[in-house]
């Protein structure tokens, strides 16, 4: 620190020294103007008259970093028309003119106030200006100049990044580029060597170097192994100065990774693996692992595993477990303990990818030897075949063998088997099995038609131990028999146009036809189409065979017509290929319709033509508007008599105590009480009087039938009632209307007495009904109507 402080005081003094020769330069320069109004001659004896120069200075510099007591000299301005009487003044303007940079309005000199920085700015750009100092009217045009700061060494070299990672291969030779380091300096690189820069290790040797100009990192040793050593920390220090005493310098750090190549061969750690299997191992399942070490990793450790020679090559497979790296044995076939109880297998292990590079360190492989042992299991059947196909006819009748399943025990024992279907895979029971021999059965007939293949398993298990037991897949065929006729493949519907139209006498068909058949291919076409022999000579239509599964229908003759006939139904007749053959009768609507000069179908409705010869399209929709105008007056009318009958007073609440029912027709009146006896139900007190009708009496008396009228005591209601009805019905004279009866009887033993309105009305009552205000809502009108009297009273 002392020496850079020595250094920076050395840079000042010259710097000072520097200036002040060019100040007096400049001082003499002013004091000696040589630009003052020289004439020279032309060529042509004309007067040339050189301009003035009214400013004499040089280019002005200032060090940076000054911490000086006193303002910084910068220089001196000076105008040929300054006399030195003080009548001129100097206006400094620009770039920190007041601020950074103060001048003296009556001598000129310049003065830096503040410590400048080159790295925030190299140089201000100013402009110098004379005026008259009473009116401030310029003497000469303003003129421009520029102030540079003048660097020193007051910045440490930065590099762009605190710390770098890299990465270099294993074993790389000496000299391989790692990586390269820049570091930068903010002095001026034009100035000195403040900005030059020299690049050195601190740390990381002997294994890494660095180049002096350039920062380029690079191996120094040879084989330097991954396996042994991965990552390194190596500190590069860069200087100014160009490296000499004094200069400033920073450090950065670099972490080196070994990336690895493949330059170690996989090893197993052991010579020999043993392992078992059991017999009843099925193909596939692991029987043991086997893993050779590699300490490379990535791609360069990848290990595959191969059976390259041994007894059971053809029983046993391996595979390579990519996450672990373990060679995986498996079972390729069944192995069978009272065939083979032991097996030897000889696996090597090999790298994937090999660096060729690194060949002589040797072959990047290894083997050993794997022996394996059959376990003895109780196996269950065996079927001969992996599966079965049978056939059988369709229609056959139940109990027709379909073919046969055969198993045997593997084991030494030999255990008898026994046979069954597995009823998920035969829902419907087709077929049944016999436990002993394996035949299979049919139990009812089946149909092609329906399901072509049927596909069951059959279980195959020890009598003695039903847990021992396996599947096999059966496939049945059912065989096709010609037993479905041929029929239309679509609901055909011809179309001909009436009255003698071309197109009715053309040779164009009417419809085209064909045909279909459930029935397989052998059975079904070629199909051939005819008319029934009843009606081979049909005057109207006929069907030609195309010979090609389809048939054409065509017309006869014309002057067809819809008035006569407005439709005609055809039968064809359908023959299959089949053995017998299969035929079915089909029948064909062949309509009458209207066309256009065209041949285009215009109407296949006979109604329709009728309608259009006696009423147009307007009539029509015009006694269409005239229904629905019909149809809507009754309705409003039928809704207006439906609001009208609704009460006017409606209850939110049904009451069952008390029923108003109006009714349109009027009876007698109070006093029609002859009507009809209704002594038995009245007051059996007063059973025994006799109330006679008060209605409109009939013009003749109708005298009843003697024995008819029961005892005025007898108390078979029926009869009386049936008795009452018959004479009615009889009786000419008797009213066709219904009357109005009182029934003042509320029973004995009453508590609350008669609450009807039609009594009470007649009568000056002193009861007390405010007790009704108690009874609830229901109750509420009859208290409003007979609880008030008294309020009534005190109105009054």
């Amino acid at each position: 620190m002392k020496e850079n402080y020595c250094l920076q005081a050395a840079l000042v003094c010259l710097s000072m020294l520097y200036h002040s020769q060019a100040f007096a330069l400049e001082r003499r320069t002013h004091l000696h103007p040589s630009f003052h109004g020289h004439h020279e001659k032309g060529k042509e004896g004309q007067v040339l008259q050189r301009s003035k120069r009214g400013w004499v200075w040089n280019q002005f510099f200032v060090i940076e970093e000054y911490t000086g007591p006193d303002p910084v000299l910068v220089g001196r301005l000076h105008s040929d028309i300054d006399s030195g009487d003080g009548n001129i003044k100097y206006i400094l303007s620009g770039e920190g003119a007041g601020t950074i940079f103060v001048i003296d309005d009556k001598s000129g000199n310049i003065h830096a106030t503040k410590t400048l920085d080159r790295e925030e700015r190299a140089q201000y750009t100013l402009m110098a200006q004379a005026v008259d100092r009473d009116t401030n009217r310029p003497l000469e045009p303003p003129s421009e100049f520029i102030v540079k700061v003048q660097d020193i060494n007051d910045n440490p070299p930065e590099f762009l990044h605190e710390i770098y990672h890299a990465n270099v291969p294993e074993r790389s030779n000496v000299g391989t580029s790692v990586i390269q380091v820049t570091a930068s300096d903010a002095d001026d690189p034009t100035y000195g060597n403040s900005a030059k820069l020299v690049y050195s290790i601190l740390e990381g040797q002997p294994y890494f170097s660095v180049e002096a100009q350039t920062g380029i990192i690079r191996t120094a040793l040879p084989n330097m192994d991954r396996e042994a050593k991965e990552e390194y920390h190596v500190v590069i220090q860069a200087k100014d100065m160009g490296g000499h005493m004094g200069g400033l310098s920073g450090t950065t750090k670099v972490t080196i990774t070994l990336t690895d190549v493949n330059d170690n061969p996989p090893k197993f750690p052991q010579s020999v693996y043993q392992m078992s299997v059991s017999e009843a191992a099925v193909p596939g399942e692991e029987v043991g692992r086997v893993k050779a070490k590699d300490p490379d990793i990535g791609e360069n450790g990848l290990v595959t595993y191969n059976i390259v020679d041994g007894d059971g090559i053809e029983l046993f497979e391996i595979t390579t477990d990519y996450e672990t790296q373990d060679g995986v044995v498996k079972l390729k076939k069944p192995v069978d303990f009272e065939t083979k109880r032991a097996y030897s297998l000889k696996i090597e292990a090999a790298n994937v990818h090999i660096d060729p590079k690194f060949i002589s360190n040797g072959p990047f492989k290894d083997t050993v030897t794997v022996k394996i042992s059959v376990e003895d299991a109780d196996e269950p059947p065996m079927f001969l075949a992996p599966s079965y196909i049978h056939e059988v006819q369709e229609n056959a009748a139940a109990g027709t063998v379909v073919g046969r399943v055969h198993a045997k025990d593997p084991d030494a024992a030999n255990s008898p088997i026994r046979y069954s279907i597995d009823r998920h895979t035969d829902l419907d029971r087709f077929f049944t099995i016999n436990p002993e021999d394996g035949f299979i059965k049919t139990t009812k007939p089946l149909d092609r038609e329906e399901t072509a293949w049927l596909n069951i398993s059959v279980f195959a298990a020890e009598i003695h131990n039903r847990h021992q037991e396996t599947k096999v897949p059966v496939a049945i065929r059912v065989l096709d028999v010609n037993d479905n006729a041929p029929k239309f493949a679509a609901p055909y519907e011809g179309f001909i146009c009436e009255s003698d139209h071309p197109k009715a006498l053309s040779n164009q068909p009417i419809v085209t036809v064909s045909a279909d058949d459930q029935d397989d291919t052998a059975n079904g076409p070629r199909f051939i189409f005819s008319l029934p022999p009843e009606i081979m000579h049909n005057p109207n239509f006929t069907v030609r065979d195309n010979r090609d599964n389809t048939a054409g229908v065509y017309a006869r003759r014309g002057g067809f017509s819809r008035q006569k006939q407005d439709f005609y139904l055809l039968p064809i007749v359908i023959s299959d290929g089949g053995i017998p053959p299969m035929s079915s009768t089909n029948t064909l609507t062949i309509k009458v319709c209207g066309c256009d000069v065209n041949g285009a179908l215009l109407s296949c409705n006979a109604e329709a033509y009728i309608l259009n010869a006696g009423l147009s399209t307007g009539a029509l929709i015009a006694i269409l508007a005239c229904i629905v105008i019909l149809l809507v007056i009754v309705v409003l009318f039928v809704t207006l008599r439906r609001q009208k009958k609704e009460p006017l007073i409606v209850f939110e609440e049904e009451d069952v105590r008390e029923n108003i029912i109006t009714y349109d027709d009027e009876g007698g009146g109070e006093e029609d009480t002859e009507a009809f006896d209704i002594a038995t139900l009245q007051n059996p007190d007063g059973i025994n009087g006799f109330i006679p009708r008060k209605d409109i009496k009939p013009e003749y008396q109708y005298m009843p039938r003697p024995g008819l009228r029961p005892a005025p005591n007898s108390v078979d209601v029926d009869d009386f009632i049936n008795t009452r009805i018959q004479e009615a019905d009889n009786d000419p004279t008797a009213p066709p209307y219904d009357s109005i009866q009182i029934y003042g009887y509320e029973g004995r033993g009453s508590v609350a007495g008669s609450l009807s309105s039609l009594e009470s009305a007649t009568t000056d009552s002193d009861l007390d009904y405010d007790y009704l205000q108690n009874w609830g809502p229901r109750f509420k009108k009859l208290a409003d109507l007979y609880g008030s009297k008294d309020t009534f009273d005190d109105d009054s």
